[in-house]
Parts: structure tokens; C-alpha cells; sequence
């Protein structure tokens, strides 16, 4: 008989993998990644973070199993509490690394109007993970509404869950919503998970800010 293959994973890019793990360390201090990491089995990455290039180096799966770790250490509310603030600071990272060539830090951007600048952010943001990774995003509009659909979600493949547990792109959204509307937060809610058996993980934002 043949060995049995591996299964399929997918890969971030290196600089997206090393982006959520500065946001990990810089929130929970490299003792408290480091803890994360060895529970997760991941001992690879453990002061071995990804070079700060484009290649397709970094797993879905640790990405995945980094989160279930955390869920491990602080309970299913703290580590999902954790990975929403992580998400907060991986958009802040992100910005400074990729704003600048995206077009989002143009001073004709940031003079749209608000619904508009949520639109073509929004947009930018899904071709840009659907040309750097392997990710499927696909956005679209609702009455009061933005969906956003992702498949092939790193942050819960190959997981399984009671609830909706992709907190890490909910913080990312809040977070670049917070910038793009110069202040304002959002409702933004998973309202259907793969890991709970949906074809895809699906954001709902409110168009209308909470303040």
C-alpha cells in the first residue's frame, strides 16, 4: 500500500505569516506567543518568524492550529477575545507595509465619502488577499449591508466548531474600517463559518457606524 498523502493545506504569504505573528507578540509579549506556539506543537516558529517576503511559505493549518491554541490557553472567549485585538494590530502592520502601493493612503482616497471609501476598500482588500494568497474573497452589497465571503479561511482550516470562530479577520475589518472612516466603529459580525460546517465564512458589516 502507499503512504498516505498529506492533506491539502494552502500557504500565506511569508509577510502576511510574519505579519500576524508580530501582532500575536506585541500583544501577548513573546513569553505568551512562545507558550501559544509550543501548545500548538509549532515549535518551528518559535524565534523563527517568516523572512518579510512575498513567498508562499507560511501554513494555513498553523495559522489554524495557532488559534486553537490560544483558545486552549485563555478559553474559547479569551482566545478569540485575543485573536480580535491580534486582527487590530495585523491591519495596522498591513497598512504600513502595503498602504503605500494599494493607493489607500492617497490623499483622494481619504477625501471620498464615507460609504464610498467603505466600497472601495472593501474592495481593494479582497483583491489583494485573492492575488496574494489562497484565499477566495468575494464582496458584495446588501440593504444596510457588506457581505464579505471567504473561502479557504486560514483561520479555521481543517478546524471544527459549535460557533462561528474566525476572530482574527473580524479584528483585521474592524480595524481597517476604524481607519478608513478616520475614527468610527462598526458592527461587524461572522454570521457563518466553515468550521461549523457553512460553505464559507461570511462577514456582515453595517453600513451605518455605531457612533
Amino acid at each position: 500500500m502507499g503512504e498516505t498523502p498529506e492533506p491539502l493545506t494552502l500557504y500565506y504569504p511569508n509577510k502576511l505569516g510574519r505579519i500576524v505573528l508580530l501582532a500575536f507578540e506585541e500583544l501577548l509579549g513573546h513569553n505568551g506567543l512562545t507558550a501559544a506556539l509550543n501548545l500548538a506543537g509549532l515549535h518551528h516558529l518559535i524565534n523563527n518568524y517568516p523572512p518579510n517576503n512575498l513567498d508562499l511559505g507560511f501554513r494555513f493549518d498553523d495559522l489554524s492550529t495557532l488559534q486553537g491554541s490560544l483558545e486552549e490557553l485563555y478559553g474559547p472567549r479569551g482566545g478569540r477575545g485575543v485573536a480580535a485585538r491580534a486582527g487590530r494590530i495585523c491591519f495596522k502592520y498591513g497598512l504600513r507595509e502595503f498602504g503605500p502601493d494599494l493607493g489607500i493612503s492617497d490623499l483622494a482616497f481619504r477625501l471620498l465619502p464615507l460609504n464610498m471609501k467603505l466600497k472601495v476598500g472593501a474592495e481593494v482588500l479582497t483583491c489583494t488577499l485573492n492575488q496574494l494568497a489562497g484565499q477566495i474573497l468575494r464582496f458584495e452589497e446588501e440593504a444596510g449591508a457588506f457581505l464579505l465571503h471567504v473561502e479557504h479561511c486560514p483561520v479555521c482550516w481543517g478546524r471544527k466548531a459549535d460557533s462561528p470562530c474566525c476572530h482574527l479577520t473580524a479584528g483585521v475589518l474592524q480595524e481597517s474600517l476604524f481607519w478608513v472612516s478616520g475614527g468610527r466603529n462598526f458592527m461587524v459580525r461572522e454570521v457563518a463559518c466553515i468550521a461549523t460546517g457553512d460553505p464559507t465564512c461570511l462577514y456582515r458589516i453595517d453600513r451605518q457606524p455605531l457612533d
